[in-house]
């Protein structure tokens, strides 16, 4: 039996089928690997496609249902306006360049808003200018003369115009004010959740879910984050974005780091890091900065409400004693 294997290992032609069967098995192999890991790699780009598609269709459905969808038709009166807008041509005569901008801060997103907006800027002068000359021709009787009447009616008219910028101004202030009274948490939150592990993605649309009970402006703002960041090409313009919407000095510095952090490949939970505690030292100053201004506040408040009380507590019984003696 051992000298059959030794004249089998020794036999020429089987050494040669032998060489020809291993050459096979390594060409199938070489040529086989290859396949099997772009297959293998396909599946992956593609279930991190649909993850992604599946992300971007939820936020835009939150955001669509919590404002309406940012491209959807105005109806109803806001649809009647915009008619009126195209009619006479009123985008250049009324609107302004940063309009838009300025629409979405206030969180007014969309065409419609940006119709009414010129629509009420267009009227409200009218509007007020015809009031003002009914209540000072027809109801009130002042003493002044046609012209001085007919001067403030201007006036009125002139403050008609700058009345919608007025109330987009307000609505900035109390949604940036919301805003950043939960961003020192929100940026905690994003902290935690980046170093444990999760993309930058996946942080924001937690941190979105989890703000909402506290700031519904910025979950709003976080969850559109998101939506960008997961079709947008670059991920700079997603932060830009984030900054160019919320207007605030703080979202912008944060939005800042974010994009350094992202172009040199400095850690992005060093940077939130930074950016959390910076957050906080402000709140605390901000803190300390109106403990600090009460004191003034107070100064007035105590001189008509509390000084006359006092005068009358310690004067009063010399003063009723005086009387009573005359």
């Amino acid at each position: 039996f051992d000298i059959g294997i030794l004249n089998l290992l020794f036999d020429v032609r089987f050494l040669g089928a032998l060489a020809a069967a291993v050459f096979a098995f390594a060409t199938i192999v070489t040529l086989g690997l290859p396949l099997l890991e772009r297959d293998t790699l396909g599946r992956r780009l593609a279930s991190v496609s649909e993850r992604r598609e599946e992300l971007r269709a939820r936020h835009h459905a939150t955001l669509d249902t919590k404002r309406g969808g940012l491209r959807s038709d105005p109806v109803g009166s806001a649809k009647m306006m915009k008619k009126i807008v195209e009619r006479f041509y009123l985008a250049k005569l009324v609107s302004s360049e940063d309009s838009a901008d300025k629409l979405a801060r206030a969180g007014m997103r969309g065409q419609t808003p940006v119709f009414v907006f010129m629509f009420f800027r267009f009227v409200m002068p009218f509007v007020l200018f015809a009031a003002a000359l009914i209540y000072l021709f027809l109801v009130t009787h002042f003493h002044w003369s046609d012209t001085t009447k007919i001067g403030a009616a201007v006036a009125a008219a002139l403050a008609g115009f700058y009345l919608p910028d007025l109330f987009v101004y307000n609505a900035i202030a109390h949604r940036q004010e919301s805003i950043m009274r939960a961003f020192p948490d929100a940026l905690d939150l994003l902290l935690i959740c980046v170093e444990s592990g999760m993309s930058v993605e996946t942080a924001f649309a937690k941190v979105s879910a989890e703000i909402g009970s506290t700031s519904v402006e910025l979950a709003e703002e976080f969850a559109l984050t998101t939506a960008e960041l997961s079709y947008l090409p670059e991920r700079r313009q997603a932060f830009d974005n984030l900054a160019k919407r919320c207007g605030h000095p703080g979202v912008k510095a944060v939005s800042t780091a974010l994009n350094q952090s992202e172009r040199y490949g400095t850690p992005m939970g060093q940077t939130l890091r930074v950016c959390a505690q910076e957050n906080r030292e402000g709140r605390i100053a901000d803190a300390e900065k109106k403990a600090a201004s009460l004191p003034a506040k107070l100064t007035v408040p105590m001189i008509l409400f509390f000084l006359p009380v006092l005068f009358v507590v310690i004067l009063g019984p010399a003063v009723m004693k005086v009387m009573h003696m005359m």
